[in-house]
């Protein structure tokens, strides 16, 4: 697992073989047929024996294995199988997979645990438990070939879903002891695999979800039929913190296709008809009037002042400081001073807020993209008024989360719909406008970053302020520690704080530091958006980092690597990454580095830009290197590498989410852009898998982007660029 694998962004890879997702589904539910005919044969067949909660198999050797955490693009759900088929010794070929419900968890003491699905833990966060789901799995089957043969367990093995029996040859395969096993008492102590051991794990086999996307036979939240359903679509209170005064539903009723016009809590309406477009057209006729609330009168450009002053301010949280940081600055020979921004974000998912429910008196069920299956759960349960023992939510593959589908405000929307149409299937389908003005947003924040140079260039004091919105006080303020949330300083935290956090520790060493974050929360609902606050803290960290060692006339590589001398997984992603890009070559492309911690990964990006005499920014590659311990496949890392580049570009160049007067300005992909293929450079993905610890992958990378692009600008122009996005902004001096 110490080996080095590069891969290429390039390298488009179409899976076949097995079949994809599979999700539990009611008798009336359409699926790919007219009549509903395939839905009820898949609720009515005769159900695989189940080895173990992550075991089924089937007699003709398939193997399906249950899935808590929840797939949207990320690969979580190949991962994950592939921790289990490797302890099982099955034949990956015959993997297929399926979501067990939130409900079905509760039922069974939450045998599944988590169903949460973010901070990049979605593998790393149930590998030993089900890994040894798998183990488990293996042994109960091997137990039941031994007592068919009536020999030891020891004088058997297996291999690719078949048992043999060593001293006479005798085999059979999983499926035909399957049943027998399900009969049997798990056992207890059994040891899982030695990384050295495994044969699934770690290799770069196909996803089990791609066939499906190819072919477009992938069904999404958006696309979801049921017999008699009828759509529903929403409007909320477009400013920050409005209420619905009063709407005229006699005005829309013979409308064609509309059925009922149904308030949702105070802040939103909702048309419901025959077709979603027909409830859509009558949502945008139907008057509606609306009470302004408490930030009725919010806009960015007054919050970016208050932001400004909170840079001085003398109410901030300390959460990282040590040594004689004040000494230093007294001493120093060179002091350099930068402030940077990071605005509003959307999570902009490219399928809208949506989900499907049916109530009546006894029974809530939910269909839904989430990334929380438990949370949604709750939110249906609380909203149908029913016990949540009487409720149920069926995943379904994600069309983009990001963070958003975290939450479940539409999963309550849609269930109170439902409530007034009782036993009817209601699809709530949120527009794009909607999805952009009704986001959870990441926080807007600004940081003044300073440093204490020697007269040899030497850092000897480092100072961070960070301004701005706490995800922690807006969602849970409860999880604040005194006041403080450490999540803000994702990045830069020390050791030892709390376990929460570890995976969120400065890597690097410096003789004296004090990093603090001065609160401000403005009438804005925040979000934890992919990537988090790491994504700003490097921007923060490593774009200063830039300038120091510019300052101390060094070289950035090496001024870096200075100060990682306790740190020789950082030192390694970022010597691999430059090395990998050609740093110091003349060839006419200007180059800018980052390396960062977060998510408990090592990351490291190396941007090639040029700019032109107009000041047009051309970004030809990035080469990226990353080490979260251990790979459970390569070819996933290469992906979500690239895709996150894909994300964080995107950020750092167009994104942006402004208020005026309480509403967002921007409302749809026109204004709130995104990377073109035109736009995106080449990615080449070094993986380097040190072994030893399980870290994150899909949100790591989003951080480097954004900090080696801007220090390339500062190689090719010698402008410095400290706010984003880059959009409209002049690169080069006039």
């Amino acid at each position: 697992m110490a080996d080095t694998i590069k891969l290429s962004r390039r390298n488009f890879i179409i899976g076949t073989g097995a079949a994809g997702l599979t999700i539990g589904i009611l008798a009336s539910c359409s699926n790919n047929s007219e009549d509903g005919t395939e839905a009820d044969q898949a609720a009515n067949a005769e159900p695989n024996p189940e080895v173990n909660a992550w075991v089924h198999i089937a007699p003709d050797d398939t193997v399906t294995i249950r899935i808590a955490r929840s797939e949207m693009g990320q690969g979580t759900l190949t991962g994950l199988a592939q921790l289990v088929a490797d302890e099982l010794d099955c034949d990956w070929d015959k993997v297929t997979t399926e979501y067990p419900t939130p409900g079905e968890n509760l039922a069974r003491d939450r045998v599944w645990r988590d169903f949460s699905t973010g901070g990049s833990r979605g593998i790393r966060g149930s590998v030993e438990y089900v890994r040894e789901g798998g183990a488990v799995a293996r042994a109960m089957l091997i137990q039941a070939a031994a007592n068919q043969w009536e020999v030891p367990v020891s004088e058997c093995s297996v291999e690719k879903g078949v048992i043999t029996h060593g001293p006479s040859g005798n085999t059979l395969r999983y499926g035909e002891v399957a049943e027998a096993a399900s009969a049997l008492t798990p056992p207890t102590g059994v040891q899982v695999k030695d990384p050295s051991e495994w044969k699934i794990i770690g290799q770069p086999v196909k996803r089990l979800d791609t066939a499906d996307k190819v072919t477009g036979a992938q069904k999404y939240g958006a696309d979801l039929q049921m017999d008699g359903m009828l759509n529903a679509a929403i409007k909320q209170a477009p400013k920050r913190g409005g209420t619905l005064a009063s709407f005229d539903a006699d005005a829309v009723m013979s409308m064609p296709g509309v059925r009922k016009v149904v308030q949702v809590d105070d802040t939103a309406v909702a048309v419901v008809a025959d077709r979603w477009w027909q409830a859509k057209t009558a949502l945008d006729a139907l008057p509606v009037e609306w009470t302004d609330g408490e930030g009725a009168d919010y806009s960015s450009a007054a919050f970016e002042t208050e932001l400004e002053n909170a840079l001085t301010a003398d109410d901030a949280s300390v959460a990282n400081m040590s040594g004689e940081v004040d000494a230093a600055f007294a001493n120093a020979a060179q002091t350099v001073e930068a402030t940077y921004r990071v605005p509003h974000q959307n999570h902009a998912c490219m399928e809208p807020m949506n989900a499907t429910a049916i109530w009546t008196e006894d029974k809530c069920e939910v269909w839904c993209p989430t990334q929380n299956g438990e949370a949604a759960l709750g939110a249906a349960s609380e909203a149908a008024g029913l016990p949540i023992e009487q409720c149920d939510v069926y995943k379904l593959l994600l069309g983009g989360g990001f963070g958003r589908r975290g939450m479940s405000d539409y999963v309550s929307q849609v269930v109170k719909i439902a409530k007034e149409m009782p036993g009817t299937p209601i699809k709530l389908l949120w527009t794009r406008e909607e999805d952009m003005q009704h986001g959870f947003y990441h926080p807007t924040t600004r940081a003044r970053c300073e440093g204490a140079l020697d007269a040899d260039g030497n850092l000897t004091a480092i100072k961070i302020r960070i301004a701005g919105q706490s995800i922690l006080a807006g969602l849970m303020p409860q999880a604040l520690q005194n006041g403080m949330d450490p999540f803000a300083f994702q990045g830069l935290l020390p050791s030892g704080l709390d376990e929460r956090v570890e995976d969120q520790t400065l890597k690097y060493t410096f003789p004296a530091l004090k990093f603090d974050h001065a609160m401000r929360n403005p009438p804005v609902r925040p979000g934890f958006w992919r990537g988090v606050n790491a994504n700003q803290n490097a921007v923060y960290l490593e774009c200063f980092m830039d300038e120091l060692a510019h300052a101390a006339g060094k070289d950035p590589l090496e001024f870096r690597l200075a100060y990682m001398g306790d740190a020789p997984e950082l030192a390694a992603v970022l010597r691999a990454a430059a090395e990998g890009s050609g740093w110091g070559n003349d060839d006419g492309k200007s180059r800018g580095l980052c390396a960062f911690y977060s998510f408990g990964a090592y990351t490291a990006a190396c941007a090639e830009v040029t700019v032109d005499d107009a000041g047009q920014l051309k970004i030809h590659r990035i080469v990226a290197a990353t080490d979260p311990g251990y790979a459970v496949n390569p070819q996933q890392v290469d992906a979500q590498v690239a895709g996150s580049f894909v994300y964080g570009l995107s950020a750092a160049l167009f994104e942006e989410i402004t208020f005026e007067n309480g509403e967002v300005q921007e409302r749809n992909f026109d204004t709130y852009n995104s990377m073109r293929l035109r736009d995106m450079p080449e990615v080449e993905t070094i993986v380097m898998p040190s072994g030893g610890f399980w870290g994150g992958v899909g949100e790591p990378t989003i951080a480097v982007a954004a900090p080696a692009v801007l220090n390339a600008i500062y190689a090719a122009t010698g402008k410095r660029i400290r706010n984003l996005p880059i959009k409209d902004q002049s690169l080069r001096d006039a």
